[in-house]
């Protein structure tokens, strides 16, 4: 198969905003107990966080992390996180069914962003709380000092402000699973009451209102229209989640996929569509209110999701009386196709940064994770880590448009789909060109030919290619790296031509040098 990319240096979508290579912890499953927090691991730390896992997080130059959820955080009581370990409150969560010791909490994420050098976005409970509670934690975490809720963070032990910039209001409160769900007229007055009283304690905060937690909920795009009718002088981002499923198995309303390679790595496109009607909604209310404003995309959760979701609705599903904490759901094993996805998904953000600012890869460890633990034993990186890692090291910069000639297929979900889906990113500070490419086909290679225009080659930096014997092969305990990147020589630069030679069902990273 003979495929062409055509790019020109001029030709560039946008700045890419880093903070589209973040990742998400909720305090659900393991993701929290045994996943960076485990005190009597032998590679814990004096907070009690795993170095190990640590390490790993520090790799993928991660960005941002949002935190503490999710659903968890619709029913959650903040004030419970912070204080003395032996003073917080053990919880029911009503969203995991879960027993919250609350042992890791606020001051603890915090500490913890600052050791792997990222950002926090703070979720706040628009659920069963309001606008009293969101002014009273912004005031603990940002606030200098000779008010109530400052001084108590000074008691804590932190002196100094947390200085939290951007906070989300709510989370999927468009879901009727969702503790305190409510319409869009009810959550859009309440978030946009909320956000004025935050800006009235700092104007120069990020927030990110609710859109809806699925391109497939009966109320999209109308939530938006109405959420973002109601909020948009008060906001600067609304969000968007998707989860993705390869199962016939359809015992969960996320399970929107068939078991079928060909319509699985086609959800980019749908992925695609989605993204373009929130714009056009946002461009709508834009228009309606003569705004000169722009609402940015904050992507806030994405991820496969299928692999373990029969344990999780039998869980959730039990009759129990007592509720376990960090009950071990949603601890997928990624294979070689998942991390195919995502790296459809990653190059979809990367071509559509003039809207799409934030997104988070949900979950970070343990629960649908980029990096999976075993308690008082080791930790490893999944398949879909790999996209994100190249993407995040390597994909900072200025975002080219691509014509992508190549042959199509068919599927569910799309037609005409080019067999290869692709992004390039140039920095010109650090004077390299990367490509981001995958080849969706089950049958056949691919020669790929590159028309760069106006940007000389000097030499390949770096070439790494994912592919393997089997579509179905995983990371797990006993087998950590049979899904690994690879350097690679397939491709190759001669008489001021680039070419490379692809195989079936890949992933294939390029770093150049250019003048």
């Amino acid at each position: 198969m003979k495929v062409k990319i055509v790019l020109h240096k001029d030709y560039k979508i946008s700045h890419i905003d880093k903070r589209i290579y973040s990742s998400f912890l909720e305090h659900l499953g393991r993701a929290i107990y045994e996943g960076i927090y485990e005190p009597d691991h032998s590679e814990a730390d004096e907070n009690g966080f795993r170095k190990d896992v640590m390490k790993l997080v520090s790799e993928l130059n991660m960005p941002a992390v949002r935190y503490p959820g999710g659903n968890f955080v619709s029913a959650f009581n903040w004030e419970d996180s912070i204080g003395l370990k032996e003073d917080r409150p053990t919880r029911l969560d009503l969203a995991w069914k879960s027993k919250e010791t609350n042992e890791f909490g606020l001051n603890e994420f915090i500490t913890w962003c600052k050791k792997v050098n990222t950002e926090p976005i703070y979720a706040i409970n628009l659920g069963t709380r309001g606008i009293d509670a969101a002014r009273n934690i912004i005031e603990y975490c940002n606030h200098p000092s000779g008010s109530y809720w400052s001084e108590l963070r000074i008691k804590h032990g932190f002196k100094d402000p947390h200085n939290i910039k951007m906070w989300c209001l709510g989370n999927e409160m468009d879901g009727e699973w969702q503790v305190g769900h409510k319409t869009a007229y009810e959550y859009g007055r309440l978030a946009n009451e909320t956000a004025k009283a935050m800006r009235l304690f700092d104007k120069n905060i990020e927030l990110v209102v609710c859109g809806s937690s699925s391109d497939t909920m009966k109320t999209f795009p109308e939530w938006e229209r109405e959420v973002l009718d109601l909020t948009y002088d008060s906001v600067d981002y609304i969000s968007m989640h998707k989860y993705w499923s390869n199962s016939e198995d359809r015992s969960d309303e996320r399970e929107i996929g068939k078991h079928n390679t060909t319509n699985y790595l086609t959800n980019s496109i749908g992925l695609q569509t989605y993204i373009s009607d929130v714009e056009s909604t946002i461009n709508f209310i834009k228009s309606k209110k003569r705004s000169k404003k722009n609402i940015k995309i904050s992507f806030d959760e994405y991820q496969p999701w299928y692999h373990s979701i029969k344990k999780m609705n039998t869980h959730l599903n039990s009759d129990i009386k007592d509720w376990p904490k960090a009950y071990p759901i949603l601890e997928d094993e990624y294979n070689l196709l998942d991390c195919l996805l995502i790296g459809t998904v990653i190059n979809t953000f990367i071509n559509n940064s003039h809207i799409v600012k934030i997104a988070c890869m949900a979950q970070l460890v343990n629960v649908i994770p980029a990096i999976s633990t075993v308690k008082n034993g080791i930790s490893w990186r999944q398949s879909v880590y790999y996209p994100l890692y190249f993407a995040s090291l390597y994909g900072r910069g200025e975002s080219l448009q691509l014509k992508i000639n190549s042959p199509k297929y068919s599927s569910d979900i799309a037609d005409d789909v080019n067999y290869v889906d692709a992004s390039a990113v140039v920095n010109e500070e650090k004077k390299t060109l990367s490509f981001f490419i995958i080849n969706r086909s089950e049958e056949e290679n691919v020669d790929l030919d590159f028309d760069i225009n106006n940007l000389p080659i000097i030499k390949i930096i770096d070439q790494q290619i994912i592919n393997h014997t089997s579509i179905y092969a995983s990371n797990t305990i006993n087998k950590p790296n049979e899904i690994v990147p690879k350097k690679t020589n397939i491709v190759t630069f001669q008489n001021e031509n680039l070419m490379a030679k692809i195989p079936k069902l890949s992933y294939l990273f390029i770093l150049l040098k250019i003048k």
